[in-house]
């Protein structure tokens, strides 16, 4: 299966993130799963990146010109995918997946996640984005969601476009659902 992961790129964030980053990064190369991701070197995309790496997995970057000409292109990359920007690596990593899993991150994450739901939604792909929600990080999100639905804002189950593990176990139980 190819994952894409979408992520945090800053380095200073809970230690916690970096250690179940690392887990889930051996887990992929152990089960024989491509990771896609955004390439950088930095944060939880590097960690992620190191971990299936090491453990004998593909990784595969989808890198903006950017972030390479900035000397911030992870080490680690098996297969490196160069693109203009923001919005060509979104549309190539979700383009090549066979699933989502948005670890923490910022306002990059939320974009991709969003543009994955919302581009499901209309009927452009059956991809689902799971949310990892290591240590309740999501949880706000999640809240913020059912909101939403409670105002009908929400065309169909949410839960539909975007699931949610709150735990390893969980998260590998919706990963063997995808295949």
């Amino acid at each position: 299966m190819k994952i894409t992961v979408f992520c945090s790129a800053n380095e200073h964030i809970d230690p916690d993130y970096f250690r179940m980053t690392e887990e889930l990064g051996r887990w992929m190369a152990e089960n024989h799963h491509d990771l896609i991701f955004g390439g950088t070197s930095h944060g939880l995309m590097n960690c992620i990146a190191k971990a299936v790496h090491d453990g004998g997995g593909r990784v595969i970057g989808v890198v903006p010109s950017l972030v390479e000409k900035g000397g911030r292109m992870s080490e680690y990359l098996d297969v490196h995918i160069p693109t203009d920007n923001l919005a060509d690596r979104k549309s190539l990593m979700i383009e090549r997946c066979d699933v989502v899993v948005a670890l923490p991150g910022g306002v990059g994450s939320l974009d991709e996640i969003f543009c994955v739901a919302a581009s499901k939604c209309i009927g452009y792909h059956s991809k689902k984005v799971i949310l990892y929600n290591m240590k309740g990080f999501w949880n706000s999100l999640v809240a913020l969601m059912d909101d939403l639905d409670q105002k009908g804002m929400i065309r169909g189950d949410w839960h539909n476009m975007i699931e949610v593990a709150n735990d390893f176990e969980e998260l590998k139980e919706l990963l063997a659902q995808q295949r």
